[in-house]
């Protein structure tokens, strides 16, 4: 991936292992309840934009969804980091799994940076560094949206969930009982 910063994408449970990498940029992404990571007190000097919602895609009763300021927050946050030097540019993106709202976010970031790269590009670059995302459709139709992607991104992410089910095929109920069935809808239509 040919980028103007360095990418590290986790979960919660593997921050603790990157605190020596330098990282210049930190995209938090936690539950509303969740309580901050003291882990980033060893992180040393660092941007860091921290974003609290659930990980759903639709309204939930007592739940918060991704909106779209978070969204606007996101992109305002990856203007910053391009601005960076590049050889000094390194962003860490987590949620609590390192698999949904994490690559969903992260492929909203790349895009707005490379514009020109294609979206499909753009998801199998970040699969090939973090096998197990599975993007959050609600982030990246709101992203795909703001950049003018033109229902590109929402279109490749596609995909990404057609890879999955067809590495994992139990994905496919346990995402529509979690309440996630359009993006398994989006899997199998393409």
């Amino acid at each position: 991936m040919t980028l103007p910063f360095k990418i590290t994408i986790c979960g919660l449970a593997e921050l603790d292992l990157h605190r020596d990498a330098k990282v210049s940029h930190v995209l938090s992404i936690l539950d509303p309840e969740w309580p901050v990571p003291e882990v980033f007190g060893e992180y040393g000097e660092h941007e860091k934009l921290e974003l609290r919602f659930h990980d759903i895609i639709e309204d939930e009763p007592e739940s918060l969804p991704p909106q779209l300021f978070h969204v606007k927050q996101l992109l305002a946050f990856g203007r910053s980091l391009v601005r960076e030097p590049a050889r000094q540019a390194h962003l860490l993106v987590h949620c609590h799994a390192g698999i949904s709202r994490s690559s969903a976010s992260l492929a909203l970031l790349v895009a707005q940076a490379a514009p020109s790269r294609p979206a499909e590009k753009i998801f199998a670059d970040i699969l090939a560094i973090r096998p197990q995302i599975w993007p959050n459709l609600r982030i990246i139709e709101m992203g795909d949206a703001l950049l003018k992607r033109n229902g590109e991104l929402v279109a490749a992410v596609a995909a990404i969930y057609r890879h999955q089910i067809e590495n994992e095929p139990g994905l496919a109920d346990n995402f529509r009982a979690f309440g996630r069935g359009r993006e398994v809808d989006a899997a199998l239509k393409g």
